[in-house]
């Protein structure tokens, strides 16, 4: 999931009457029940997690590049608030000086859960630099506990969850699960879509790059 690092080979990317505000107001409600239910189709088009296909770890290893998108711009992280597992606020800013692996996902995301043991191994690789690895949930808050603990049966990921669902429109993710790299200046440094593994070499380089970057 440059002499400066070894490049990639990875393209870039680049007051009305109260009637008519009634009116609005469910329009916008409307809306936003659809966005999510676009997040969840477009997660359900992903690919298929390695056990149903029998894909081996080296085939999406092989594949990890491909998936990879490159800002043509650097931008910088949302500012945007979730939570951590004790309802505190948190957001991206709160861990500048560190590499930041983003990650959002759903326990409704067979996707998401397949490449979770995955995210865990990268922070475990890391552990004592200055990466973090956030996995922030965007199930909704009748099912945030059963989030919770999932998360809890892959140390060493803490739960972060957007109880509003938004992060995924405040960083223009065209479904789940999508991970974002942002370097220790706060800029997004690349972003992969989908399922991933996460584990791999092909990951930690992409991450190591973005710690020689800054």
């Amino acid at each position: 999931m440059s002499e400066g690092p070894k490049s990639t080979g990875i393209e870039p990317v680049g007051k009305p009457r109260s009637g008519v505000l009634t009116g609005a107001l469910w329009g916008a409600a409307i809306v936003g029940v659809a966005g999510v239910l676009y997040i969840m189709v477009q997660s359900s088009t992903k690919a298929p997690s390695r056990e149903s296909t029998g894909e081996s770890a080296s085939t999406l290893q092989t594949s990890f590049t491909s998936k990879v998108q490159l800002p043509a711009e650097p931008r910088p992280a949302p500012d945007y608030t979730f939570y951590d597992s004790a309802g505190k606020a948190a957001r991206i800013a709160d861990f500048k000086g560190k590499v930041v692996v983003m990650n959002i996902w759903a326990t409704w995301c067979a996707p998401c859960v397949a490449e979770m043991p995955t995210l865990a191994k990268l922070k475990a690789a890391y552990a004592g630099k200055e990466v973090e690895v956030v996995v922030v949930s965007i199930d909704s808050e009748t099912s945030a506990a059963k989030a919770r603990l999932f998360i809890a049966r892959h140390e060493p990921l803490a739960f972060y969850h957007d109880r509003e669902m938004k992060l995924p429109f405040k960083i223009n993710a065209a479904g789940a699960p999508t991970t974002v790299i942002y370097g220790r200046d706060g800029l997004e440094k690349a972003r992969v879509a989908g399922e991933a593994d996460w584990s791999g070499a092909d990951a930690r380089a992409l991450v190591d790059e973005a710690l020689a970057g800054d």
